[in-house]
């Protein structure tokens, strides 16, 4: 994976800062809406080339911040993107926050019935994994700990608990019936492919951090145009209602 890096850094600083394709690094997610969010911006901006990756945001975190060429970084944790520019790795004067995420608990299982909350996933003898992100680098795994944490849940259903990479790869093992349940975000669910599949609980978010997510202009991407253009369109109507329709709570007062 480093020599991969070294490799893309190496052929990026190659090419002149107007022909290069920006790298946009993104959270998972992000992975049901991200295709919709780049072509509408596109629209706007004939001549960009805008190439996606998307994945755990601790995992884009580390990546950036050994010199990865992503121009963007659109975290699902704002911690990140603001570490990030204390490193001097990005320009804090772009950090924007974007959306605000919830967790749910979805089954594809007809016999489990995610209404009946957090407590089913350890008193429930039909449920014999359940599925959460990884909490050390994926956002929606730190935040799924929290809930089980605060509802006394956490030590007792460990021996149960399948980790994802992310939060797709999280979804994929209750799609595939590796896990009875999982902990997945709401926006996850708004997927063309799941809407409708299995049944999902918002899981309730008193005493839980807020999942802000946030996207900034990182060291690599200060030459292209269409970074921080990318990030002002995040912020129109248009991408907030795209973003709105795929399950995402919105900041107050950033449309412009």
């Amino acid at each position: 994976m480093k020599k991969l890096l070294i490799l893309l850094l190496a052929w990026t600083l190659a090419l002149p800062a107007q022909a290069r394709p920006l790298l946009v690094a993104a959270a998972s997610d992000l992975g049901y809406c991200i295709d919709e969010l780049v072509g509408a911006y596109r629209k706007t901006a004939p001549d960009a080339e805008l190439k996606v990756s998307l994945g755990a945001s601790g995992n884009f975190f580390a990546q950036i911040r050994n010199g990865a060429p992503f121009g963007v970084f659109l975290s699902a944790d704002m911690d990140y993107p603001r570490q990030l520019a204390k490193l001097g790795a990005a320009d804090g004067a772009t950090l924007t926050p974007y959306a605000f995420g919830r967790i749910a608990l979805w089954s594809t299982d007809p016999r489990i019935d995610p209404a009946r909350g957090l407590a089913a996933l350890v008193r429930d003898p039909r449920v014999l994994r359940v599925a959460i992100a990884n909490p050390v680098t994926a956002p929606y795994g730190r935040a799924a700990r929290a809930a089980l944490e605060r509802d006394g849940l956490w030590t007792a259903v460990q021996p149960k608990l399948v980790v994802g990479e992310n939060i797709a790869q999280t979804a994929q093992f209750v799609q595939t019936g590796n896990a009875q349940v999982g902990i997945v975000s709401f926006a996850t669910l708004h997927a063309t492919k799941l809407k409708g599949v299995g049944r999902y609980a918002l899981v309730p978010h008193e005493g839980l951090a807020p999942i802000e997510q946030g996207a900034i202009v990182t060291k690599a991407g200060a030459g292209n145009p269409h970074a921080a253009g990318f990030l002002q369109y995040l912020s129109t109507p248009e991408a907030r209602a795209i973003l709105a329709r795929n399950g995402f709570s919105l900041p107050e007062g950033a449309a412009r």
